[in-house]
């Protein structure tokens, strides 16, 4: 019986490898396929419905969900099509997912230089909605050519707005205390927890990042269709109009639907392909010097919290990003580095181990370029602050140099539930990190010192990359948050631009000639699916969703999980009490 025992497991185990390697096989002639030729004649179709993303999920599994473009992916792709006598047209659909105002300006841009190589550009949209995001998706709309609006659509461009909830009301019915501590007055973020309306400071920020965004707006769709800055804002005022009223304003060219639109796009026999299926086909130019491609997309954390490889990688991780950064370093065949930050900010110590790495890079002799997407914030700002250059759009977000930290009481809610609590403890601020008692006087006094520290620190190293006076960099500092517009006048970025901004100012930076190629290689470089999945067998690491996706049942994650050396020694888990995490968000 034993021996039937036995052969049962090791073919449970035979199957469940011979399964997961089938599957990795899988994964890889997904990625690699090979799609068929492209026709002679092509009209370009970028399919906005999903969104832009900055970054595709690492794992060679999450890749497997699919999802929009990339940012770098729609650039990279509209500058080499503009070059290709095969291409002729480039039509965009803008309905469902909506963009960040500095993606749209960044595709404004592409879409822009697109148009200079005399081709045809056209943008299609059953509706635009209401709001900030409408307003913002029409202002990259007014870049292209043409635009199409289906018969029954409206135009929502109703402008930009700001709005948060505020929770202290509701906490104070609750018994729930917010104890938090900021530097200083612009660091909003604790204000829906702590107030109930936005303070002036905030009030003010906002007001001034809105106003600069409605400017950039209003000047782009201005000049993209032909109309002065104040018969915009009129159109705005009179938003959301229907598609007859939108084409009487001449917001829009021809109203229609999409068939009729096709017709248009296919008369001359062109056919449509996706942008992304024509740039699965790119070949990478002969003689391109190799950059290293770092992103830190996502809040800033130590390490990623689902490291699992059908994790989706959603986090700015100083693990990941710092080991990246030491990869291109020691890679002799990267001559400089492209960091790639859209982050509102998170862990202090987790953002200044990438200050250290993005230093270690430019000391070690590779230049650093920092491009920012739709904002970099904080600890975001705080990782880039050591680059060489700081390119942002002008709509991005950027700074809130600044700190806080606390945590939530809950006392108050636990006599309300009736629930008691008792403890003992060692040590006078041993209790700080508590949510069942308030801060002592002395551990409020060390938290405040903590944040003294870092507010410190932060400046300081503000001040010294970006050589700005003490008295200058109070007032820009103080967590307040600045539209990259007004950023680049501070002094806080550069240049104002996006990935081409970026490459010019790596080929001056590398001593490079300006129309040399650049290829961008993502770093940390991607694992094999097939490396992965033996790596999870090995450690028994397979989760029961693996299991379930390979149709395999639970016999095969139990099969496979007992296929663990009995005698691996299990480490003793590692953790303690400790301060509560300090965000810089």
């Amino acid at each position: 019986m034993r021996l039937f025992g036995r052969v049962v497991l090791i073919c449970l185990a035979v199957i469940g490898g011979l399964t997961l390697a089938l599957f990795a096989i899988g994964v890889t002639a997904v990625s690699s396929h090979h799609a068929k030729p492209l026709p002679k004649q092509m009209t370009l179709a970028l399919d906005l419905g999903a969104g832009l993303q900055e970054t595709r999920p690492e794992s060679p599994f999450a890749k497997l969900e699919g999802g929009g473009y990339t940012v770098r992916e729609v650039v990279e792709t509209l500058d080499r099509a503009s070059r290709d006598p095969h291409v002729n047209t480039l039509v965009a659909s803008l309905s469902g997912e909506h963009l960040g105002m500095a993606q749209a300006q960044e595709l404004r841009d592409a879409v822009a230089a697109f148009r200079k190589s005399g081709k045809r550009t056209v943008v299609y949209s059953s509706g635009m909605g209401e709001g900030a995001a409408a307003t913002a998706d029409y202002y990259l709309a007014s870049a292209f050519e043409e635009i199409w609006l289906q018969p029954s659509g409206d135009l929502g461009i109703t402008g930009f707005m700001a709005e948060s909830p505020f929770l202290k009301d509701l906490f104070d019915k609750l018994g729930v205390q917010a104890q938090f501590g900021a530097r200083w007055e612009y660091k909003s973020a604790i204000e829906m927890f702590t107030q109930k309306k936005f303070s002036k400071e905030n009030r003010d920020s906002l007001t001034q990042l809105l106003n600069a965004w409605s400017d950039q707006a209003v000047a782009g769709i201005a000049e993209g269709r032909g109309l002065t800055p104040d018969q915009v804002r009129r159109a705005i005022d009179n938003a959301p109009m229907l598609a007859e009223d939108a084409l009487k304003a001449k917001l829009v060219d021809k109203l229609a639907y999409w068939d009729e639109m096709e017709k248009s796009l296919t008369q001359k026999g062109a056919e449509i392909v996706d942008l992304e299926d024509y740039a699965a086909q790119a070949k990478p130019e002969p003689n391109a010097v190799k950059v290293a491609l770092i992103y830190g997309v996502g809040e800033v954390v130590e390490h990623d919290p689902d490291n699992s490889p059908f994790g989706g990688g959603n986090v700015f991780a100083a693990d990941r990003v710092t080991q990246a950064f030491r990869d291109a370093v020691k890679d002799p065949e990267v001559k400089a580095i492209l960091f790639r930050i859209d982050s509102p900010g998170g862990s202090y110590t987790a953002a200044d181990a990438v200050w250290r790495e993005v230093g270690q890079a430019r000391a070690a002799g590779k230049p650093v370029v920092v491009s920012m997407g739709n904002l970099a914030a904080s600890g975001g700002y705080f990782a880039a602050m050591p680059a060489d250059r700081i390119i942002a759009q002008p709509g991005t977000i950027t700074g809130s140099i600044g700190v806080f930290s606390g945590k939530f009481v809950l006392s108050g809610l636990w006599d309300k539930l009736g629930v008691g609590w008792d403890e003992v403890h060692l040590g006078q601020n041993a209790p700080m990190s508590s949510s069942n008692q308030p801060f002592s006087p002395q551990a409020w006094e060390r938290l405040n010192k903590m944040l003294d520290a870092i507010y410190a620190d932060f400046t300081g190293k503000a001040m010294q990359a970006r050589h700005i006076a003490p008295e200058q960099m109070d007032k820009l500092a103080r967590g307040r948050i600045w539209p990259g517009s007004l950023a680049q006048k501070a002094g806080l970025v550069d240049e104002l631009g996006g990935y081409a901004t970026a490459m010019a100012d790596i080929r001056t930076l590398a001593k490079l000639p300006s129309q040399m190629p650049l290829r961008l290689i993502t770093f940390p470089k991607p694992r094999p699916a097939l490396e992965v999945l033996m790596e999870m067998l090995d450690d028994g690491k397979v989760p029961q969703e693996v299991a379930v996706s390979l149709s395999a049942g639970r016999e095969l994650h139990q099969a496979a999980t007992l296929l663990r050396p009995l005698t691996r020694a299990v480490s003793a888990p590692k953790g303690a009490l400790q301060m509560p995490p300090v965000e810089v968000k």
